[in-house]
């Protein structure tokens, strides 16, 4: 919940600064006498992101606009003749993904359960692929939007053909929507299809097995599955902070496997017993050995810290360079543009009597304003990164931190400290091993500190004790006031929302007008951690209480905490059912090789077989064949980690050889230690033979330094950004290649040597220097590393694009 309100209060913070910053730039672009698009400050039903949220009247339409579409599908489709689905709205407590999980999970544990069902899940959450593990279930797939590919792929940019009318003509559009929305230019336009991926669970079980087998030790790989899905737990999840030293672009997860096969023997076998899973005094986890693992983990604390530190100063003061080279760029460019612009404006009078393109100045606003909104993330190059004075791996950087963070200056003072933080650490790491393998343990349990703790204070841990308070989840509304914060109050009912901002509010210190974000040791202004006071649900409770009397029935029903709703054809087997007949009141135990649980009646369901739609212009379901009953879950049962009997478990599809090794990130001297394949004659991984050298290709003028990098040819694009005003900026060494970089950087200042030149439609080039229009040049060699050193590489051959 914590997590949830952070996400949400640092969301709100961001929208305001982008509106700030939009006004800033409208009135910039007004007195340069660009005409842009007006702002649309229309209420939209999703403006506000944060309204997708339980509670919210958006969900209470989204929930009835779900059983819509299921009905009309049920009713009409063929192929839906036989699909049974489960709704599990927002008004039923629990994570989707959680929820998906609890399912399966019971359905597994029953004997009428077929081993070889096939589950796929869709979503980018990567809290899937660790659920899909904890199931044991190797017929498992995730669906995932392929991102990278996604990026990649060129905007598509609606033109404005007819000039003929004026901008009070044209749609209203609000800048960060994005642009242009203009409805008959748009119809004809084509959409790029979106890049999928499958993660097949099964695959991922072999490169584990590969990956984690200890030699000499017989292994069971669920059990080795299991404590992989545990230490994990220590690089952050949505309920407890990663330790410090562990960062996932820094290949934690590599060091981790690498301690836990260096201490597996020292420790004596799993962490993790998962048959013990519902003990309430946590015997799921083995302490002992988890200490040991701590502490192994804890000797590369410093080295990782350290080496972290000198990354961070190195990166410092080459962005320093950059910007002292790039100030002084900017003087030379004053004298040129000047000149620049008086001839540009006499081919605007010579060739054009056109009106000012308003579609452009809009779509070089909203260029401009994506530009300024992410150089402000850039806390590095913007200046706004804070004097490090934790320093953390220099002598004394432990009592530092204590004192910078928590003001804790004394020994007894960082002890106490350490000992609480290490507790409730400690409780964390059980709570969420038991929710993704069982339920949850508690509602109201939460990590009460912004940071964790250090992997080398993880020590002693034997003295705790670990329980959980068994309780119930917030209604709605109570949720809603305990992760919403004050720009997002219209999504409440006016009586809970008075209780944000009135002064006699006893929970009024909940909602800060600002909020703190602590961005110490983070480059990006994301990274930080948002300072929120942490809610006291009892404190929260007895405030909304005091106001729900005020509530009308509609809102009353949205506060209810509801239970899954089965959906199938009448025509299905499972229709004759007695649960599903309008006189049963009782719950109906249903058990068969595809589904088990128990069913009770839907007091909601048409019964004249007409269901009335809920969305404006979409017709009613006029002969609703769909029947419908409340699910319950089987009764909770002790989760199967590990495979069931008679399952088919796939060819194994994955070999020795498909392992890549590399040196641990804080022993290697470079940012980022290179991959090396088990197979000394394989360039890539996998099992295919050895690919034959191919060409590689770099735009000579783009950036010939040692940081730039060249791509393989068969993966590179040409992706040349066109200006109509002026020249790019900066340094050309931010070429891209196979590794999906773009031109940010753009052309090389200077000679311009190949390309290096501004497009101007209709209007002549227009340039400084020696920038006029040129064949384009490439330089090229054979596969291999591009040379390192100042200045660029030789134009070398032409080649035709």
């Amino acid at each position: 919940m914590n997590q949830q309100r952070a996400r949400r209060f640092k969301s709100a913070k961001a929208a305001k600064e982008a509106e700030l910053e939009e006004s800033i730039m409208r009135e910039r672009f007004r007195a340069q006498g660009k005409e842009v698009l007006p702002r649309d400050d229309a209420p939209r039903e999703v403006s506000d992101p944060n309204i997708i949220t339980p509670g919210t009247e958006f969900m209470e339409k989204l929930s009835a606009a779900l059983e819509y579409y299921v009905r009309a599908r049920l009713s009409s489709h063929p192929r839906w003749k036989d699909v049974k689905v489960i709704l599990s709205d927002a008004n039923v407590p629990g994570e989707g993904e959680h929820k998906i999980m609890s399912f399966i999970r019971a359905q597994r544990s029953m004997e009428s359960y077929d081993p070889n069902t096939r589950h796929c899940l869709y979503g980018l959450d990567a809290d899937l692929i660790m659920l899909a593990l904890a199931s044991h279930k190797v017929h498992f797939s995730i669906l995932r939007e392929d991102v990278l590919r996604q990026n990649h792929q060129p905007d598509i940019c609606v033109p404005v053909t007819d000039k003929s009318f004026t901008a009070q003509e044209l749609p209203k559009v609000k800048c960060r929507g994005w642009f242009p929305r203009i409805t008959e230019a748009r119809s004809k336009g084509k959409l790029p299809k979106k890049p999928y991926q499958f993660l097949n669970i099964w695959v991922l079980r072999e490169y584990l097995e590969l990956e984690m087998t200890i030699p000499g030790c017989k292994h069971d790989i669920d059990r080795l599955i299991d404590d992989f899905i545990f230490i994990c737990f220590l690089t952050g999840n949505d309920f407890i902070p990663h330790i410090p030293s562990l960062e996932i672009h820094e290949y934690a997860v590599d060091l981790l496997i690498d301690v836990y096969k260096t201490m597996y023997k020292k420790m004596g076998g799993y962490i993790v017993d998962t048959d013990k899973i519902k003990d309430k005094h946590a015997a799921y986890v083995k302490i002992s050995r988890l200490e040991k693992f701590l502490h192994e983990l804890s000797l590369h604390e410093e080295k990782i810290f350290l080496k972290r530190y000198e990354l961070r100063e190195k990166l410092l003061r080459k962005i320093q360079r950059q910007a002292a080279e790039d100030e002084w760029n900017e003087r030379n460019y004053e004298i040129v543009e000047e000149s620049a612009d008086v001839l540009e404006q006499e081919c605007i009078s010579v060739c054009t009597d056109d009106k000012p393109d308003v579609t452009e100045n809009t779509l070089e606003l909203k260029r401009d304003l994506k530009d300024n909104l992410r150089s402000k993330q850039d806390l590095f190059k913007n200046g706004s990164s804070k004097h490090d004075r934790i320093r953390l791996g220099l002598p004394g950087w432990k009592s530092r931190f204590y004192k910078e963070k928590f003001g804790a200056e004394t020994s007894n003072e960082i002890g106490r400290l350490q000992t609480e933080m290490v507790q409730k650490y400690l409780e964390g790491l059980c709570w969420v091993l038991r929710y993704y393998f069982s339920d949850v343990p508690s509602w109201s349990w939460y990590y009460p500190f912004y940071y964790a703790p250090f992997a080398s204070d993880l020590k002693h841990l034997s003295q705790f004790k670990i329980s959980f308070t068994v309780d119930k989840p917030l209604r709605p509304f109570d949720q809603l006031m305990a992760v919403l914060p004050p720009e997002s109050s219209c999504a409440l009912p006016k009586c809970y929302s008075k209780l944000m901002a009135c002064e006699e509010s006893t929970i009024q210190m909940f909602y800060p007008s600002d909020l703190a974000i602590d961005t110490h040791g983070k480059r990006f202004l994301w990274q930080g951690v948002a300072k929120l006071p942490f809610i006291d649900v009892k404190l929260l409770l007895s405030a909304t209480q005091t106001v729900e009397k005020d509530l009308a029935l509609h809102e009353m029903r949205r506060n209810t905490i509801r239970q899954e709703k089965i959906l199938l054809r009448n025509s299905s087997s499972l229709a004759n059912n007695a649960a599903f007949a309008p006189i049963s009141e009782k719950k109906i135990l249903i058990s068969t090789s595809e589904i088990t649980g128990w069913l009770s009646q839907d007091e909601d369901a048409p019964s004249n077989g007409l269901f009335r739609s809920p969305i404006r212009d979409l017709p009613d379901i006029t002969h609703d064949q769909t029947i419908s009953a409340m699910f319950f879950n089987p009764e909770a049962v002790k989760p199967i980690s590990r495979l069931l009997d008679n399952v088919i478990v796939p060819d194994k599809a994955v070999t020795e050889s498909d392992i890549r090794t590399r040196p641990m990130w804080h022993t290697y001297p470079g940012p980022r230690p290179p991959t090396v394949t088990c197979r000394p004659d394989t360039l890539w991984k996998g099992s295919s033979p050895a690919m034959q050298p191919r060409e590689e290709v770099k735009n000579a003028g783009t950036g010939w330094m040692g940081r730039g990098r060249g791509g393989f040819g068969a993966a590179t694009t040409e992706t040349q950004q066109i200006r109509r005003n002026g020249f790019w900026r900066g340094r050309g060494d931010a070429a891209g290649g196979s590794d999906g970089r773009g031109f940010q950087g753009g052309w090389f200042d200077g000679g311009a040597d190949g390309g290096a030149y501004s497009f101007r439609p209709g209007g002549g080039w227009t340039g400084r220097g020696s920038a006029v229009q040129k064949q384009q040049q490439t330089a090229w060699r054979p596969v291999g590393t591009w040379a390192r050193g100042g200045g660029r590489g030789g134009s070398g051959q032409p080649r035709a694009w």
